[in-house]
């Protein structure tokens, strides 16, 4: 089976600052847009932001994972093991606050990664991820 770009639509309350996070902070290639919503090539997938009103009572949800509290809902891609380690390091110079700093699960074990969570401007829940082996990516 051939892995195709997928399309993701998230809401953003501030247009602009998401657009400069997403082309400035992650590097993405903005494509098109308008009033209300930016397209990005989001590592090899459709991302685009669209204009919403912020919630008065919007509220991060979490659910714990390895002792982590992990962001719910959340998305992100999977990188190759050294682009993600230069992406860790790469938001760490941008001084981007972590909801879970960049660390190793599962060290030695099936399915062994490396993660990171932090949010975008307007509170979208990003993970990062790298498997040493990625052919582990579904292992049990």
């Amino acid at each position: 089976m051939s892995v195709q770009p997928f399309h993701l639509a998230i809401p953003v309350y501030n247009l602009a600052e998401c657009r400069k996070f997403y082309r400035e902070v992650l590097g993405c290639k903005e494509g098109r847009s308008s009033e209300h919503w930016v397209d990005f090539d989001f590592f090899g997938h459709q991302l685009v932001i669209h204009y919403k009103e912020k919630s008065k009572d919007e509220k991060l949800h979490t659910n714990p994972v390895d002792g982590k509290n992990v962001p719910v809902p959340h998305f992100g891609v999977v990188l190759e093991w050294d682009d993600f380690q230069d992406l860790a390091q790469h938001l760490k110079s941008k001084d981007i606050e972590f909801i879970i700093e960049p660390y190793i699960r599962f060290k030695g074990k099936v399915g062994e990664q490396a993660t990171m969570f932090f949010l975008d401007p307007s509170g979208n829940a990003l993970e990062f991820k790298s498997f040493k082996d990625e052919g582990q990516l579904f292992a049990k």
